[in-house]
């Protein structure tokens, strides 16, 4: 039987095959979320690096070959406030990302959204 391949791997071995003309914007975006908080974990979801803590709440759409474009799917998303975030929907929200200096720029913003996310989540049973 095969053994299966860990998260940090299959993401490792999807950012190593990635041909994207952001790779080291996306790079850059993977270390800032995953650095907001310790409880932060990474995984591969619809194909493309997904982040979750108790629930699954980001993941990069990879399809999007002329930005970085984050999707944040948590339910909860809709009752943050920030103007990084697009998009007028139930249960998810758009971020979207020019350049390593534009990601540079809204770092706090970003960590801002995601230490949200994270309060709420641990608020929840």
């Amino acid at each position: 039987m095969a053994k299966k391949i860990s998260d940090a791997d299959a993401v490792q071995a999807y950012m190593n095959a990635l041909e994207h003309p952001f790779k080291n914007a996306i790079e850059l975006l993977r270390t800032i979320i995953k650095e907001t908080d310790s409880k932060v974990m990474e995984r591969i979801k619809w194909n493309a690096p997904s982040y979750y803590y108790k629930e699954d709440f980001v993941t990069f759409n990879p399809r999007d070959q002329k930005r970085i474009h984050l999707v944040f799917h948590h339910p909860a998303i809709a009752s943050i406030p920030s103007d990084i975030l697009e998009g007028d929907y139930k249960d998810r929200r758009m971020a979207y990302f020019n350049s390593l200096d534009d990601i540079l720029a809204k770092k706090d913003k970003i960590e801002s959204v995601i230490g949200e996310l994270i309060k709420i989540m641990d608020q929840s049973v």
